[in-house]
């Protein structure tokens, strides 16, 4: 704040723009949206709305007497009780507001409610976005929350490992994500299950009946997790449609060995504009249709930041947490995919993790390397059981791909 002459840090949340809050607070709003300032000197000051002030108790701060707080009911849901608060111009007018940087979920301009926004224009003398400090101290992962990650991305992978091997003609949609056998942990997306000819990007199971020869794809995502697969229902290319003939050569063979060798590339000091490059130059365009970054940073959030895009110069670094999230998509193949996640960690941030954490995930190293093939660097950690495995063809889940 002070580099950047702050006075106050405003940070705006709500239940899908969470993460910058609940990083700072252990408090993640439920339903409601939530306004924190924080002034240079002195303890933060918490605004929630009716149902989120007894859930304040989750937050180590709060607990502790260091986070003031204030119901502040307009963040209620509509027709509750909205009789008992000040007005957020008198709330913020009594923080004595100077320089204030306001951190949302866009980068570069702000995006909280313009009402909010309003109110901090009348209230202070300056307001500027400022969600890029929130994002870039996040960027880097400290030991505790990699220990998190490795146990959450250890409950994707298992779930979707069950969905995979239980995938059959006939099942619904429904049944099979009941396998996932979810167990409550926080989600950092809403997860999705697509299937035959109603699929629709990003929709969520809903009653369809899975066929033989159709395409399917799904994820699986807690926080700082995220494993997802896409491809066909099908043993081999005879139960393919007849335009997707050529499936396993054309398309889905060169993605993997695509993303195998990215893998290898993810190293400590690599520059992120040569690994986009690499990528597109491996699966132009023209035929893998790949249009997102290939690969971002995930944290609490499913997406936290890209460095992966075109003449980009941010170097990798450790503390790092990946998601190698390279989407392929064309009419006539549908996709693939190799969705998981990994952390960057160098010997000195290695020898700071839970030892039965760091062992599972030297495990999994040698498995790519030895079985699957794909030399990654020591310092890449394999945070889930799903890693590298691609089944090219969902009704032969252990038939899977592999370097020569």
């Amino acid at each position: 704040m002070r580099s950047r002459n702050l006075t106050h840090l405003v940070i705006y949340a709500d239940r899908e723009h969470f993460a910058p809050l609940c990083w700072l607070t252990g408090f993640d709003p439920r339903f409601e949206e939530a306004l924190m300032i924080v002034a240079l000197d002195g303890d933060p000051l918490i605004l929630v709305g009716n149902e989120c002030e007894s859930y304040l108790k989750i937050s180590p701060p709060y607990r502790a007497g260091r986070l003031r707080h204030e119901r502040y009911q307009p963040f209620s849901l509509p027709d509750q009780p909205n009789d008992s608060s000040r007005t957020l111009e008198e709330i913020l007018a009594a923080e004595q507001l100077g320089e204030v940087g306001i951190v949302d979920f866009k980068k570069g301009r702000i995006g909280a409610p313009h009402w909010v926004v309003e109110a901090l224009q009348a209230t202070s003398r300056s307001v500027v976005t400022a969600t890029d400090m929130l994002i870039s101290l996040r960027e880097i992962a400290s030991p505790t929350e990699i220990n998190h990650f490795e146990y959450t991305n250890g409950l994707a992978a298992a779930g979707a490992r069950r969905i995979i091997f239980g995938l059959r003609d006939g099942i619904e949609d429904h049944e099979l994500m009941k396998l996932s056998q979810y167990n409550g942990e926080p989600l950092g997306c809403h997860w999705t299950m697509k299937s035959g000819d109603h699929r629709v990007s990003l929709a969520s199971a809903r009653g369809e009946t899975i066929r033989r020869g159709g395409g399917f794809s799904f994820n699986i995502c807690y926080w700082g997790s995220n494993v997802c697969r896409a491809g066909w229902v099908a043993e081999d290319e005879t139960d393919l449609p007849a335009e997707a003939q050529g499936y396993l050569n054309d398309f889905a063979t060169p993605y993997f060995a695509a993303c195998a060798e990215w893998l290898t590339k993810l190293e400590i000091g690599a520059r992120c504009g040569d690994l986009y490059e690499f990528i597109h130059s491996r699966l132009p365009f023209e035929k893998f249709g790949i249009f997102l970054n290939p690969g971002h940073l995930i944290h609490l959030e499913e997406w936290l930041s890209a460095p992966f895009y075109g003449g980009s110069d941010v170097r990798l670094e450790s503390g790092m947490v990946i998601q190698s999230d390279i989407i392929p998509g064309m009419p006539r193949y549908f996709s693939t995919r190799m969705e998981d996640g990994y952390v960057l960690a160098d010997a000195s941030l290695r020898a700071q993790l839970d030892p039965a954490a760091l062992a599972r995930c030297q495990t999994r190293q040698r498995f790519l390397r030895e079985t699957l093939g794909i030399a990654i660097s020591d310092d890449l950690l394999p945070l889930g059981d799903m890693c590298g495995l691609v089944a090219p063809f969902f009704l032969k889940p252990r038939q899977v791909f592999a370097l020569a």
